[in-house]
This record gives structure tokens, sequence and C-alpha cells, in this order.
């Protein structure tokens, strides 16, 4: 996120895209609805009716798919009207014409055809955004997980970039992270082209201090491979052994059964988890791990806080954590890790070889954390990105972007479109929630939810099972006719292993971050 959660509830006004927030992320979608009772501007963009569209005094109910040719469209309006910042865009960015040229390509017509809403929808949708500074665009896998997920995004940032939005306090563009610490993840460096501190790996400089202060030779100057190209190497032999740790592969990835498969021809397969999953399954070792609240440790929120998390409770049994099992590895490799806590580890190491977390001590995160960068001791942390329009590349970058369909389109055979998410009442597969009763009371098996339309038309009752079949596999599950869901799409999500959308989504990646589109893939539905 460029800002900050407490600018959501000072907002004047707020574009949501791609995002069911009150169910994935409901504790940020409170500030949003804070912020719309108090009289915030707020437009939902979505292909469904979500909760949040009952605050909203706009909702674009877009084909799924279609983002790129949306804010192509609104981007034709604001040049064409002479509606966006001007003085921004000159002093602060490059690359304007390339954009403008290509959103001359998509006047409102051509726009709204692809998009499913209408001309003057786009029109008005342009004119609102203008009519307020700034604006904070916010969104999360509905933008992400296509095979344009990239150009969705970059697309977002274009919008807010022409709109003047981005380095000021209630604006930016602000994703919403899809699950506990993945910001953290990717700022230790769980990425296969950068170190921690996002320093990357082909960078000459970054390198040599990365050898001196691990004490080895060399290190890569090429990027690793992606998870994807992990699994479908596994059944042809180039990797050897695989180190899955706190994924559940087997439920998580589109098309279960090749997933399966590829995890069943591991030579050797290592899971690192708090609970049996079904990828521990396939495990030739299973190491049990500490849970969260039997951590010592900082965990780093979307908006790149740093936050401190003390343990409340100690693990049952062997459970380690998870810092001390990857340092008895070592030990047994023959390397000797001089940390012996996770204070040392990030007082001693993170903090003095990541630029941007320098100024990160346990000592200062005592109470509320810091946002990062945090450069020295002496940086009170960030929580604007890019202030008042000074990036840190120097200016911002717009780039031209075309909108492309998704992988699979709804033919005679499959008619409809399955699109996946969350629920409320369970996270992601169900291997912490499910083991409470109390919320699989609340939510004890999966819906495939479908419109009132396309269940008059085929005879469908609400709570009537029915098939779900795409070209990759089939499940049974009771419909849940709403409103939510427009005609022609199908919903679904991935929290229950015999009705998991997974068996059906599609497996083809975004090119560059090899994120899988689990929000489109053609399927067809059948009374059983």
């Amino acid at each position: 996120m460029t800002n900050s959660f407490a600018d959501f509830m000072k907002a004047k006004m707020i574009l949501v895209i791609g995002s069911n927030m009150t169910e994935a992320h409901p504790v940020a979608a409170s500030f949003v609805k804070d912020a719309a009772i108090g009289g915030a501007k707020l437009i939902v963009v979505d292909p469904r009716r979500t909760d949040l569209v009952d605050f909203a005094e706009m909702h674009v109910q877009i084909q799924v798919g279609s983002d790129v040719a949306l804010i192509n469209g609104i981007i034709y309006v604001l040049i064409s009207e002479d509606l966006y910042d001007k003085q921004y865009v000159e002093s602060c960015t490059v690359g304007f014409e390339e954009i403008k040229q290509k959103a001359m390509e998509y006047p409102p017509e051509r726009a709204a055809e692809i998009a499913g809403v209408s001309a003057d929808q786009i029109r008005d949708l342009a004119r609102r955004l203008a009519s307020t500074k700034p604006a904070m665009l916010m969104y999360t896998l509905g933008i992400t997980e296509h095979i344009c997920g990239v150009n969705n995004v970059m697309s977002c940032a274009n919008l807010q970039m022409l709109l003047g939005n981005v380095g000021f306090e209630c604006g930016g563009v602000n994703p919403l992270r899809g699950q506990n610490n993945v910001q953290g993840a990717c700022d230790m460096g769980a990425l296969p082209n950068v170190f921690p501190g996002y320093q990357k790996v082909d960078n000459a400089d970054a390198r040599a201090k990365f050898e001196k202060a691990w004490n080895v030779k060399s290190l890569p100057d090429k990027h690793g491979m992606m998870m994807p190209t992990m699994l479908e190497n596994l059944p042809k032999g180039r990797i050897k052994a695989f180190y899955v740790f706190g994924e559940n592969l087997a439920n998580t990835e589109p098309d279960i059964r090749h997933v399966e498969h590829c995890l069943e021809s591991a030579e050797f397969l290592v899971c690192q988890d708090i609970f049996p999953t079904e990828t521990t399954r396939f495990a030739h070792v299973i190491l049990p791990a500490a849970a969260w609240s039997e951590n010592d440790g900082t965990f780093t929120s979307s908006e790149r806080r740093v936050n401190r998390v003390r343990t409340a409770s100690q693990a049952p049994g062997q459970a380690k954590p998870n810092w001390l099992i990857f340092k008895e590895i070592a030990r047994r490799m023959g390397q000797e890790w001089t940390s012996g806590s996770a204070q040392e580890i990030w007082d001693n190491e993170v903090s003095v070889l990541a630029p941007s977390l320098g100024g990160v001590k346990y000592r200062r995160i005592e109470q509320d954390g810091l946002q990062w960068p945090a450069p020295n001791e002496e940086h009170c942390g960030t929580p604007t990105l890019h202030k008042d329009g000074k990036f840190t590349c120097g200016l911002g970058v717009f780039k031209a972007i075309d909108w492309i369909p998704p992988a699979e389109v709804p033919d005679k055979e499959y008619p409809f479109v399955l699109s996946t998410g969350r629920r409320l009442y369970h996270y992601h597969t169900r291997t912490q929630t499910g083991r409470s009763e109390g919320m699989n009371e609340l939510l004890g098996e999966e819906t495939a939810d479908i419109s009132p339309i396309d269940a008059r038309i085929m005879g469908i009752a609400d709570g009537e099972m029915i098939s779900v079949k795409s070209r990759r596999g089939k499940v049974q599950v009771k419909a849940r006719v709403t409103r939510q869901v427009p005609k022609g799409l199908v919903w679904m999500a991935f929290h229950f292993r015999e009705a998991c959308a997974n068996w059906l989504t599609n497996p083809v990646y975004d090119p560059i971050t090899q994120t899988a589109e689990y929000k489109a893939c053609a399927v067809r539905i059948e009374k059983v």
C-alpha cells in the first residue's frame, strides 16, 4: 500500500475495484464503511453486488476480466474532457503521450461493450473521480488473479497518477494483501528475484553484500523459479527435493488433480506446518511448526507496518518456531548461524542488510510498530509513499496497456464464467478455521452462487444440489441463488475440500508474476 489504514476513515472519495472487502478484509472494510457513513463518496467496481455496495453511491458491475478496458475508457474521458491533473502529470510523470494514444483506442462505447456496462456510466464514473481530490484506490485479488494481473495493477496506477492522487494522504494505490504476513514474506526476500528489502539478485553490489554477510563464495545472479514452474518440474525430475513451508498447495493451486500428480512425483517432499493438511499427505518428512500465538517475532501488515508478535502460549509437543527449524537444519548441514532469537535475527541481520528497514529495531516497535521505509533510527516511518508525487525512481511512469480477455471464455459447451474468492467465516483451506466448531456451524459447506435469472431458466431451487464442471474436473455442491451474482456468472470459494473451486480452475498464469487466473474460467452447471 502506498498509504495507510488510518487514511481510510478520513478519505473523501474511495474507489474499490476487484475487492470483496467485507468478507476477505472485514476490519479494513469497517474503516471504509465508516468513511462512507461519514460522507465519503464510495464507488465499487465489481462483477458481484458485494455487501460493500450497500454503502456506495455507485456500483459499476463489470464483466469478469474487463478491468483494463474499463480503466482505459475512464482515462479516455478524463483526457478528452480535460479532467485530469495537468500540473501533476507534467511535473511528476513520464509517458503521458503513450497512454493518451492507447486510451484513444478505448472510447466509452468500446470500453462499455467489453465491460458490460453503459458508456454513460463510464463517463459518469470518470467525472465523479475527477470531482474530488485526493481519492483512494483500493484493490485485492480481483485485480491480480488474472493472466493480465500485472496489467490490471499498472492500469490502476495509471489512473491514480493521471488524477494526481499518488503521494498524498487519503490517496494512492492500496492493495489489500491476500494473506496474513504476505507483505512481510515479500519484504524478507521470499521471492525468486530479490534479496531481503527488495534488493535485486542481478545487482552485483547487492550480491556482494549478502555473500559477505552470509559467508558464501557466490550467490545466483539469475532469477529463480516461480512456484508453478517448480510444480511442473517435479514430474520431469528436474527438481529433486521440494520444501513446502506453510502452504496447502493441494487445495490452493488451480487444477487440483494435476497438482496432486506433481506432488506425488516428488522424489523428496518436506512439509513444515502447524497442522496436517491435504499437502502433508504427500510428504516424506513433516516438520511441526509453532503457530502464530506460540511464536515471538514480527508480522508486516498491508500498510508496510512492522508489528511485534509475542508468545501467548507454548508450542505443543515437538513443534518449534519456524526460524529455529531452519537454523537446526542449517546446523546439520555444517552451518552455525549466530542469531539465537527472533529479535537477534531482526536487529542484527534484517535491519542491517535491508536499507528500507535500517531504522526498524525491536525497541522501536514495542507499541504500534513502524511503517517502512524507515532507513535510520531517527526516522519515524513512512505513512505515505511517493510524498507529493516524488517517486523512488524519480518520476512516475505511465504504461500503455491493452485489454486482453481471460484465457478461457464461455462457449456452447461451458456457457458460464466461474469466479472464485473467499467467504467471511473461513480462511483459505480451513487448516485453522476448519477446526473451530463455531466457524463450521456458521458455514459448514460450500455453495455455488448463481443468479435468480439463471436459476429460473434452469429450474434450480435454492439449496438444491447441482454439478459444476469445467474442462479439468467436476464437483457437486448446493446452489445458492442470490442477487449478488449477475446472469452468466457462477461464484465459489476454495475453503472446503470436496467442493473446492480449484478442482475446476484453470492453470494459466500472468507471465510476469505467475499468479494463476483464479477469477475466470468456463464451466457448465446441471441439476443433480
